[in-house]
């Protein structure tokens, strides 16, 4: 017997409202019930970091969180970053700094590092590894994901001024 509740969510902007198991994660939510199969699973134990989301503008493991958590909340995943389908500045140093290769972690380093350079808008090279070290990476050697960050942070400002 499967306990269900209502929620309603805000994700990406738009209002979706379900019907979910009480046991089901936000990432199984997102990816089998909303198709956001940006956001990935990896360790499921809230470890590797692939799975994170913005809930409220704040860095979430979503393999930890249950949907019904997230009743009456603003999710941002990763497919909420690309405005009218173009890249974001972030996206853009990524994909400019060839910070990719095989692309699994690459959505939770995006997310996370959303809400750090909103937070932190001319971050030093060591502040950018130590908010990275929650998202492991077993591509890349992250040296070009630091990059990408530290150029991001830098054309965001000059977009500021």
């Amino acid at each position: 017997m499967t306990d269900k509740r209502s929620i309603a969510v805000k994700v990406n902007g738009q209002t979706y409202e379900r019907e979910v198991d009480t046991r089901m994660t936000l990432v199984d939510f997102l990816r089998h019930d909303l198709d956001l199969t940006g956001t990935h699973v990896g360790c499921e134990h809230g470890v590797c970091g692939a799975c994170t989301v913005l809930v409220n503008g704040e860095s979430v493991r979503s393999c930890l969180m249950l949907a019904v958590q997230a009743n009456e909340q603003s999710i941002q995943t990763v497919e909420g970053l690309a405005v009218n389908g173009e890249l974001n500045t972030l996206q853009q140093c990524f994909q400019d700094h060839h910070s990719l290769q095989c692309g699994f972690c690459t959505s939770g380093m995006l997310m996370t590092l959303t809400e750090f350079l909103r937070d932190h808008p001319n971050p030093t090279q060591q502040e950018v590894q130590e908010v990275l070290s929650g998202n492991l990476c077993r591509c890349t050697g992250y040296l070009p994901i630091i990059s990408a960050a530290m150029d991001a942070a830098q054309k965001m400002r000059e977009a500021q001024s």
